[in-house]
């Protein structure tokens, strides 16, 4: 009975930490949300408010309508996110299967040096980065924001780890049917990874949406801004537009809210690297 008690006093205890903790977590949500509505002076005289003393709509027009760059910068976004999550969950995908299932000379080593990357901070490879693309003459352009980063150690380990676990009969099944070692990748394994596959897209759109660092150094023309960086550019030295920068911010939310909501039940089940599909 004692111990009834305590688990149950346990579950209330951890509920009402994790309510507390969503409850400060959501908070500055609802007030850049509310400061989206508001006029600057309101958000710069220090009250703490959730509720707009005058509601405004102005925000929302400045950056659609009189700020000409705000679409280009929204377009250039998804560009690069929508291409940098397609190329990642192919050679992803592609790499992870060849070290999970197949066998050849230096898999070993292959193998080692992805791990050994992994411990390689970013800030690192970003001047080596710059001067590369500055040689070929990709600064200020999709394939330097593209190319770079189409590839991931951390999620070709993380399909790896999903294959190791794949049921081996799938594979035979399909070579019995006369498919070949890409057959076989792309007919049988990919469609059954879907809840790894989903996982990966949410982490990887999510790390190019947001990416800040490597824009700001390779871009420099304004139409080539992606959202992150021309957000930015409503910071001036002497004064910072914070409504249009609240309002250009909820904007900037919809994509990764719509993107979770969508994966959001493959989510779970593929950063359990279980091989079969529920």
């Amino acid at each position: 009975m004692t111990k009834i008690l305590g688990f149950f006093w346990f579950k209330v205890l951890l509920y009402l930490f994790l309510i507390v903790y969503g409850i400060i977590t959501v908070i500055p949500f609802l007030w850049a949300f509310s400061a989206s509505f508001k006029p600057l002076s309101e958000i710069i005289n220090g009250e703490f408010n959730f509720i707009p003393k005058h509601f405004t709509l102005d925000n929302y027009k400045q950056i659609f309508i009189q700020e000409p760059l705000f679409w280009r910068w929204l377009f250039n976004s998804l560009i690069i996110g929508i291409s940098v999550t397609i190329f990642n969950l192919l050679f992803n995908s592609m790499a992870g299967y060849a070290l999970g299932r197949l066998h050849f000379q230096g898999k070993q080593f292959w193998f080692f040096l992805i791990l050994a990357v992994l411990v390689v901070p970013a800030q690192i490879t970003l001047i080596p980065t710059f001067l590369i693309l500055k040689t070929i003459g990709w600064l200020n352009s999709y394939p330097g924001m593209i190319v770079p980063t189409m590839v991931n150690a951390t999620f070709i380990f993380m399909m790896r780890q999903f294959f190791v676990n794949f049921p081996r009969e799938l594979e035979e099944a399909g070579q019995l049917d006369g498919l070949n070692t890409w057959g076989v990748f792309w007919y049988i394994v990919l469609p059954l990874a879907k809840p790894a596959l989903a996982a990966q897209a949410i982490f990887v759109f999510m790390g190019s949406w947001n990416n800040f660092l490597l824009p700001v150094v390779i871009l420099f023309d304004p139409e080539m801004f992606t959202l992150p960086l021309g957000l930015n550019s409503f910071k001036g030295q002497y004064v910072s537009y914070w409504n249009y920068i609240m309002a250009a911010s909820m904007v900037f939310t919809l994509p990764g809210l719509a993107i979770y909501t969508f994966f959001n039940r493959y989510l779970i089940q593929g950063i359990t690297f279980t091989g079969v599909n529920k």
